[in-house]
């Protein structure tokens, strides 16, 4: 263990450097916190951007650019078609932002284990201690904001390990081009499944498999749209999100329903060697895509003991704090991971309600 003169002090350190640790940056610095000094964030990406950089380059968000904006600087607009604007136009804005507002990202450097101080050593016992690639901090507060990108899950289906042909994650797909050299297989019934079924489908056939009946909403319906519809649920107003559907009918999907490309079947029973089977009915296949979500990258919380069964426990909103306090650690707040963490802190025009209010909430403390 390193010793406690080697660790860099600093008031809040936000692990993280996508529109989720901007946002809270953003609070921060409006707050009076001086970047480099009082807050620092750490990403552990080469470029800024967060995830988006990452993503398939044709991925489309929920809404249009004057509904998918950070706190204090609306998004540019998209003007290469009427559509909601691409995962590189997002990348490109959020590097500007982190420029404008001058945020003090480092990168890259990896958060390895955030964990309690050991005063016998001489920690300070009212930071926490975060150890990272870099150096090693010692923070009054933390701020979580990793997001969930790093972490793609995978399910578990009998034959997965015969199967001959090619098998990739929602995470890994780039280009409709580079799976059409045969059958391609969608696994999933949310918007990335829509989305890549709707582009392979134009290159090769193919087939659309889901738990459960895909549920479309309203062409009307956007990000913004959703967002009201979750706080409306925290009101106890409505059926929220789940009430209207789960997929966005971005201008490819919409494409591919008008074509008859979005019919989906019921999960496979297996993989086999040559494609997938429902009992007796195998479909030959060359590619499975794999668009079975995501999971919180919190990996770095272990030390701490406050994940259960993939998330943190939060405190209820209200006088205690806002949703993404940690329980078992007031020192940890959490942001960007889901409704959990706020009503649609997920995205990128949910993200500020919650970073204003963590921000809020830990600042008296300093």
């Amino acid at each position: 263990m390193s010793g406690a003169a080697d660790h860099r002090p600093v008031d809040v350190l936000v692990v993280g450097g996508g529109q989720s640790a901007l946002a809270v940056g953003w609070y921060l610095r409006r707050a009076g916190l001086e970047p480099r000094t009082d807050f620092v964030l750490l990403d552990d990406a080469a470029e800024p951007g967060g995830a988006w950089p990452r993503m398939w380059p044709t991925l489309r968000t929920f809404s249009p650019t004057a509904y998918s904006s950070l706190p204090g600087w609306p998004m540019p607009p998209w003007r290469e078609d009427d559509g909601n604007p691409s995962a590189a136009h997002v990348a490109a804005y959020l590097a500007a932002y982190e420029d404008r507002y001058d945020l003090p990202v480092e990168r890259p450097t990896r958060v390895v284990a955030v964990r309690r101080p050991a005063p016998e050593t001489g920690e300070d016992p009212e930071r926490l201690v975060v150890t990272s690639t870099g150096d090693t901090w010692a923070a009054r507060h933390v701020v979580s904001a990793t997001g969930t990108w790093g972490r793609p899950f995978w399910p578990s289906v009998p034959g997965m390990r015969e199967f001959r042909g090619r098998q990739l994650h929602a995470a890994d797909y780039r280009r409709a081009e580079d799976l059409a050299d045969g059958h391609v297989v969608v696994v999933g019934g949310g918007n990335s499944a829509a989305q890549i079924l709707a582009e392979v489908s134009e290159v090769t056939s193919t087939t659309w498999v889901t738990l459960r009946p895909p549920q479309f909403l309203p062409d009307d319906v956007d990000g913004r749209v959703l967002f009201e519809a979750a706080n409306a649920r925290v009101r106890g107003v409505g059926g929220g999100v789940a009430s209207l559907g789960d997929i966005v009918m971005v201008p490819s999907v919409k494409a591919a329903r008008d074509r008859g490309a979005l019919k989906a079947r019921p999960m496979v029973d297996r993989l086999v060697p040559e494609g997938v089977a429902w009992g007796e009915e195998v479909q030959p296949a060359r590619t499975v895509v794999w668009c079975t979500g995501f999971r919180p990258a919190l990996h770095h919380l272990h030390p701490l003991g406050v994940r259960d069964h993939g998330r943190v426990a939060t405190v209820p909103a209200g006088p205690d704090g806002p949703p993404t306090t940690a329980a078992d650690e007031p020192r940890l707040h959490l942001v960007g991971y889901g409704d959990w963490t706020g009503p649609g802190s997920a995205t990128l025009i949910g993200v500020g309600h919650t970073a204003r209010d963590t921000v809020a909430a830990l600042l008296p403390a300093r």
